[in-house]
């Protein structure tokens, strides 16, 4: 199975962008086009012999040296400078001053953080499990000179150096701890980064975990397993509230057999419910309106008893 299907796409327009990243880069010129400008007039007004060769060639003097030997870095870049092949220092940002046929410039460094997207390939877990892997590495550059000095090419070393530090991690854990503690790989994924990418002066922010692709066979083994402990657990709640009621069916059962006028009304209340929600005829034996009038009596009887004593205590009262 090929893996360009668990990848996305960098940029809707690589082409477009880098062509959008080209013409910023020309605004760090926009100095010398301007210098350039000016100088134009100056060689018409001298061959139209209104100015001096005197002026003229002042003029041109400074705006050449001007040219050659101021450079513009923009906020977020660091120069790293050579001096006869040697390091020398680092510019940047705003203007600074270039020798000519002296200095070297390597490389115009941008030290924002950087966002790469890598994937590790078919990979197996700690538990044989082949997976494919995406994820996202934040990184940033925090010396420009080791950057420049210390890897040929650091934009292309970072994500590599991850991708294989995630290759790493995958087989060392299980599947069950990559699934549930992307948290935790990512954290590990970047202390190791981080032991690589330190000295060329490159930190990584952070290492996210964006996908984990399983195979389809297991990941429909995985839906059971996990229906059939959701399936567990109902099953243990539901004997959990038969135990319960049980034990309640147990003490009613010892007040009723202690009470029977009582156990006679509740069985006449759970008759009246029947009644009210079905629409039935229910037959009952013979001896039930004997008990129903005598569980009514009894009600009755100590309804009228709770009634005299309540006269009898607020005659008490007054």
């Amino acid at each position: 199975m090929h893996n360009d299907r668990y990848q996305e796409d960098a940029h809707p327009n690589p082409l477009l962008e880098k062509a959008a990243t080209v013409f910023f880069n020309v605004r760090r010129y926009n100095l010398q086009l301007l210098l350039i400008i000016i100088w134009l007039p100056v060689l018409f007004f001298y061959h139209n012999g209104q100015i001096s060769r005197f002026f003229c060639g002042a003029v041109s003097a400074v705006i050449c040296l001007i040219i050659l030997l101021v450079r513009v870095a923009f906020e977020w870049e660091r120069v790293p400078i050579l001096r006869f092949g040697r390091f020398s220092r680092i510019k940047g940002p705003g203007l600074f001053l270039f020798i000519p046929f002296i200095d070297s410039i390597i490389e115009y460094v941008d030290c924002r953080i950087m966002v790469d997207d890598f994937s590790a390939e078919k990979v197996l877990t700690a538990d044989a499990v082949p997976i494919f892997v995406d994820a996202v590495v934040f990184w940033m550059v925090w010396d420009a000179a080791k950057a420049k000095l210390e890897v040929k090419n650091f934009r292309y070393a970072v994500p590599l150096s991850a991708k294989t530090a995630l290759r790493d991690i995958i087989g060392k854990n299980s599947l069950t701890r990559l699934l549930t503690d992307r948290v935790g790989i990512g954290k590990q994924l970047r202390k190791i980064l981080d032991e690589k990418t330190n000295p060329w002066g490159i930190t990584s922010l952070s290492v996210e975990i964006k996908d984990i692709i399983i195979p389809e066979e297991l990941e429909n083994v995985m839906s059971k397993e996990a229906q059939a402990e959701r399936e567990k657990k109902a099953r243990l709640i539901i004997g959990s509230a038969e135990v319960e009621i049980s034990k309640m069916y147990s003490d009613a059962s010892g007040n009723y057999e202690k009470n029977e006028i009582a156990l006679t009304l509740r069985a006449l209340n759970i008759l009246g419910d029947a009644l009210k929600t079905s629409s039935s005829m229910i037959l009952v034996p013979s001896e039930v309106p004997h008990a129903m009038n005598k569980g009514i009596s009894a009600a009755i009887a100590k309804a009228a008893e709770q009634i005299e004593k309540s006269k009898i205590s607020g005659a008490e009262n007054e």
